[in-house]
């Protein structure tokens, strides 16, 4: 049942679209939470064991006990419910858990929420499209799923600096991660031709990779290799897959441009796992996890100084947890400098590198550098959905909110499932503000909010574009909502600390937190 609408108590869980909705509002639910609420609601007439939900939620890996009670805690928590209470989820002494409320079913499929468009089908772009989907871990150990994650994320990153391809973005290529896929949804969903799929066995100091390239709109397999390596050679061998994928996809350019995958390993092969590790954290985009990713990553420096990606990642984490009002900006902008210097001396042709230093830049307050540093990182890597959006962020900060609009869109293209689609709609959102135009402003701003209600920006952009909309009950259920995500928020904070470069736009801005009723 993938397309289906099951309505409970005040919920509504859409399976089709993802969501878990309570009244009016979308509620914030970790994949793994959302798949087992699933389960739970689809098999609803019986008690279901923990052997069934191991096998079905959890492909039949090891699990704790602690990890499935968390799991179980984190379900009720976002219903409302409690192990105490239990309306919604009753548990059954050494036999299992079981969903007990009443529930309507809409065998039909999902409907929007009221006022909002379907998506549209996503056109293919005029350049070769390619979407690599995460890599199975064949390890049977769930602990090395960092490890073929971050084969994955290599090959991505490989394929983006390759401006005749266009390269869907990490995170919306893993939402697929564990689950039967479809080649021709996913193209669809997409938006792409081709898609790369394989698998990852580690042993000691062995790896098998497997790949295989698909052509998804005549369903034909294009190219497929099995590598035996040892583990010191898995970057030639990412390399190898580069250039398989080149030359199966466009060889005439291939031959044209003599393609070489270019890379700066680092000198330890633990610091490249300490920083796949970390990337894992990075990824799932909440704040304990980017301090996990810190600390991984400060780890991997300390045995490889200069390991630009070690380094890049480390100071876009720092910027990020400032951007999401996690962390302090006067405290953290030195050590973030500090570490996207270190990178960009230690690789200048990293674009994560330049990504870093110009969000180092922004948050500075110098916008000229910038703008140069996300243009440098984009001519690096144009696929790069992160440096599209912050470069769009600068652009309004700046006050060109068309230019800005119009990256935000190109980020969400490059990314149409990724976590950070959220934050890109709220740059969008912000462009548009910024351009007196209030009601688009506020459709970019729900969006973000809908795909991650604990996202700052969209809260922000929805208070202060619904007050100069005039709409002033729906700015101060926003900033109800704004001050619940960010309790020090005021318009004396958003003077300061937004960095904004004209006085004519910071007082715009302001002013709608003034109208919304912010103290």
């Amino acid at each position: 049942m993938t397309d289906v609408q099951f309505s409970f108590a005040d919920h509504v869980l859409d399976v089709k679209r993802r969501e878990l909705r309570r009244g009016n509002g979308v509620v914030a639910v970790e994949p793994q939470v959302f798949d087992l609420l699933v389960f739970l609601i689809e098999n609803r007439e019986r008690v279901v064991s923990k052997d069934d939900l191991i096998a079905s939620v959890w492909g039949g890996r090891i699990v704790s006990e602690s990890t499935l009670s968390s799991r179980i805690t984190a379900v009720r928590k976002a219903l409302g419910d409690s192990g105490d209470a239990q309306r919604l989820i009753r548990t059954f002494a050494r036999k299992g858990i079981r969903f007990v409320a009443d529930v309507a079913v809409d065998a039909a499929g999902a409907t929007p929420v009221a006022g909002e468009a379907e998506r549209p089908a996503l056109a293919l772009p005029d350049r070769p499209a390619i979407a690599v989907l995460p890599f199975a871990n064949m390890s049977r150990e769930p602990e090395q799923d960092y490890f073929s994650d971050g084969i994955s994320e290599d090959i991505i990153t490989a394929l983006s600096k390759l401006r005749w391809f266009f390269v869907i973005s990490r995170n919306s290529s893993f939402v697929y991660k564990g689950k039967p896929v479809h080649l021709r949804e996913v193209a669809e969903e997409l938006g792409v031709r081709y898609v790369l799929e394989g698998g990852v066995r580690r042993d000691r100091d062995r790896v098998r990779i497997t790949a295989q390239l698909n052509d998804a709109a005549t369903g034909a397999h294009l190219w497929a290799e099995r590598y035996d390596r040892d583990l010191a050679d898995v970057f030639s061998v990412q390399d190898e897959i580069t250039e398989a994928i080149v030359s199966a996809i466009e060889p005439q350019l291939y031959a044209a441009e003599n393609f070489r995958a270019g890379r700066k390993p680092p000198d330890s092969m633990d610091a490249w796992d300490l920083v796949m590790r970390a990337l894992s954290h990075y990824w799932r985009v909440t704040r304990a996890d980017n301090v996990v990713a810190q600390a991984l990553l400060e780890k991997a420096i300390s045995l490889d100084p200069n390991y630009g990606q070690a380094l890049s990642m480390l100071a876009t984490s720092y910027i990020f947890c400032v951007h999401m009002g996690w962390a302090d900006a006067d405290a953290t902008a030195p050590l973030a400098e500090r570490a996207a210097l270190a990178a960009v001396h230690a690789d200048s042709e990293d674009a994560w590198a330049h990504h870093a230093l110009g969000s180092v830049h922004l948050l500075k307050h110098r916008f000229d550098d910038s703008l140069a540093e996300y243009e440098l990182a984009l001519r690096l890597n144009p696929n790069f959905s992160q440096a599209q959006g912050y470069y769009g962020l600068a652009l309004a900060y700046g006050g060109r909110w068309r230019e800005a609009d119009e990256a935000a869109r190109r980020a969400l293209r490059l990314a149409p499932r990724d976590p950070f689609a959220a934050i890109y709609c709220g740059i969008a959102g912000y462009s548009n503000f910024v351009g007196r135009n209030y009601q688009e402003a506020m459709r970019f701003a729900r969006e973000s909010l809908r795909q991650r209600s604990d996202f700052v920006g969209g809260h922000r952009v929805l208070t202060a574009a619904a007050a100069m909309a005039g709409e002033l009950d729906v700015a101060g259920a926003a900033l109800k909502e704004l001050r619940r995500v960010q309790p020090n928020v005021s318009r004396a904070w958003i003077a300061t600390h937004v960095p904004i470069r004209t006085d004519a736009d910071r007082a715009h801005y302001v002013e709608g937190f003034r109208r919304a009723g912010m103290e």
